[in-house]
């Protein structure tokens, strides 16, 4: 039976050696043979696994559902029906967004008007207000307060940025945990720096290390905000709350 190396599969699929460490670790796709010093191989059953694992991604799919298609404890197209259902609900909510954004800046510009009804839509103001007063009760009035202040002296620009910036924190840390990389590694602990330093920008005061393994905290500990990482990658939340607390303990001590 023919197999191929590592490096063989690396050049012929993309995928790299991070990734299929990852993908062996979490039991999603186990080398053929493994040699003296952990050398992977990988045979034709293996190669034709690894297709399907990266179709299913490509189709939006998280590695767990993914795992659990392959293992046939779900069926293909009932898990492509319930990720359709999500995006259908998420391209919805962006459509009632992107239409309150253009009914705004009609607005501001003279042409049209708006009523009180609809300057929410979208945007879920009720979990807004709840996520405020959470932050009051972890960290009080004053940090709150300064942060408000720090987001409000922004400039509009510098203010619309600020959702895109997350998504680029969230984006690299995703591919930096999909490549295999732990939440210590130097890679990671980069993007938390910079995490760090944007969050001391937003509340205009640089997060203490209690503060900042709270709002890590919060990242797992609320529903919300676990589903909204783990939309990016599965396990992400939890990820970042390790490299957020890794960091607190060795750079805010």
């Amino acid at each position: 039976m023919r197999t191929w190396s590592t490096a063989e599969v690396v050049k012929l699929t993309g995928v790299t050696s991070r990734t299929l460490r990852h993908y062996d670790a979490l039991g999603l796709l186990t080398p053929a043979e493994t040699g003296h010093g952990g050398l992977r191989r990988y045979g034709e059953a293996e190669l034709l696994r690894l297709q399907r694992i990266l179709l299913l991604k490509r189709l939006g799919l998280r590695l767990d559902v993914v795992a659990e298609i392959l293992e046939g404890d779900l069926a293909e197209v009932e898990a492509l029906r319930r990720h359709a259902a999500q995006l259908a609900a998420e391209r919805e909510r962006l459509d009632r967004l992107a239409a309150t954004v253009d009914t705004t800046i009609r607005q501001l510009e003279g042409d049209q008007s708006m009523t009180p009804e609809t300057w929410f839509d979208g945007l879920d103001a009720g979990k807004q207000a709840e996520y405020e007063a959470e932050a009051r009760r972890r960290w009080g009035d004053d940090v709150v307060d300064a942060g408000e202040a720090a987001v409000k002296a922004m400039t509009d620009d510098e203010r619309r940025a600020i959702p895109a910036k997350f998504e680029d924190f969230h984006r690299r840390l995703a591919a930096l945990q999909t490549d295999g990389a732990t939440a210590a590694s130097p890679e990671v602990q980069a993007v938390i720096a910079e995490h760090h330093t944007f969050m001391t920008r937003l509340w205009g005061t640089a997060p203490t290390a209690e503060a900042y393994k709270g709002l890590a905290a919060l990242y797992t500990d609320d529903p919300a905000f676990t589903a909204t990482f783990d939309e990016v990658a599965h396990g992400l939340a939890a990820f970042l709350r390790e490299g957020m607390n890794h960091h607190a303990d060795t750079k805010l001590q």
